[in-house]
């Protein structure tokens, strides 16, 4: 007599289909039909819901969808008893009590990688337009001004490139350094053997703001992170240097940066400014060494519809018990 003997892990918990998404802050064109097709697939139900308030109707729902720069809290969690799952439309999920939600079984994702390419390239697209004044040569030409001889550019290879957190957009941004001819340091919370072999050098924090020539800002927003950039490391950035920040401008205090851009010894460029209040931009235009760019670095073509496929991809694997781009414990 033959005996199957089939082992079954005690710890695998297969969700074979949601029974209710609320798509939070969605108006329906965040996802192509092929896609919302696909999700379809995966649950019962899911409604576009405009507002928090509007969740009172639907305390039944077992998933939530948001959208980067969503807030769910604690109070929002609680409003729906049978929450599995939290999915962000975007990287940063600071806004969301990843912690609680943990806490009642929950799983949090994100989507990462999707724009590594497009915030490295746009990193050195800002930095290029200063180094050359690039827009004001085309309008010169444009005006029939062919000579400008007055307003020589800088080169970028040789300079002291200093990264600020080394995640993937972080390291591409190295590369990118370095095939530039920079010399590159980075700090990082914790060291990145593989990329001190490639000659990508580790400097404390403090060591590399004030050594550096251009500094790059690629962290994500968290609780360790937050504040980071204060007053005092904000003053041991050498005149004339660079600041760029790709990442949210939770990481530097805003005070502190704006006292320093008062001095106009240091360059400021920053394209988080979606999430930023009228009277903060307001404060930062008023310098000439402070540039504002609209948030257009993770907006191109490829990483759109990578960020869309990911975001399908996260839910079907939590379904099939091996979640991807979980935040939380």
């Amino acid at each position: 007599m033959c005996v199957l003997v089939i082992a079954v892990n005690p710890c695998y918990h297969r969700v074979m289909k949601l029974n209710k998404i609320v798509c939070l802050g969605f108006g329906g064109s965040e996802l192509e039909d092929n896609y919302w097709q696909e999700l379809d697939s995966l649950v019962g139900l899911h409604v576009l819901v405009a507002s928090e308030a509007e969740l009172d109707k639907h305390t039944d729902a077992d998933s939530l969808l948001v959208k980067l720069g969503a807030k769910v809290s604690k109070d929002l969690i609680d409003k729906l008893p049978n929450l599995k799952y939290i999915g962000m439309l975007g990287t940063g999920y600071g806004g969301i009590d990843t912690a609680y939600a943990g806490s009642k079984g929950i799983t949090v994702t994100n989507i990462a990688d999707y724009a590594t390419e497009g915030v490295s390239e746009f990193t050195f697209g800002i930095l290029i337009e200063w180094c050359r004044g690039v827009s004001r040569a085309l309008g010169l030409a444009w005006d029939g001004v062919y000579e400008d001889d007055d307003h020589p550019g800088m080169e970028i290879k040789g300079k002291k490139f200093g990264v600020i957190g080394l995640g993937n957009i972080g390291r591409r941004t190295a590369e990118l350094a370095q095939a530039f001819g920079c010399d590159v340091s980075y700090w990082s919370r914790t060291r990145k053997q593989d990329a001190e072999s490639k000659g990508i050098k580790y400097q404390e924090l403090d060591d590399l703001l004030a050594n550096a020539d251009i500094i790059t800002l690629n962290l994500a927003l968290n609780a360790e992170t937050e504040g980071i950039i204060n007053g005092d490391r904000l003053q041991k950035i050498k005149n004339d240097a660079i600041l760029i920040n790709v990442s949210p401008m939770e990481l530097i205090d805003f005070d502190s940066l704006v006292a320093r851009l008062k001095q106009d010894d240091m360059v400021f460029m920053l394209d988080h400014s979606d999430e930023m209040t009228e009277q903060q931009l307001t404060a930062l235009k008023s310098f000439s060494r402070c540039k504002v760019y609209p948030a257009i670095a993770y907006l191109t073509r490829e990483a759109g519809q990578l960020k869309k496929r990911i975001y399908v991809d996260n839910i079907k694997n939590f379904l099939d018990g091996e979640p991807t781009n979980k935040v939380n414990q």
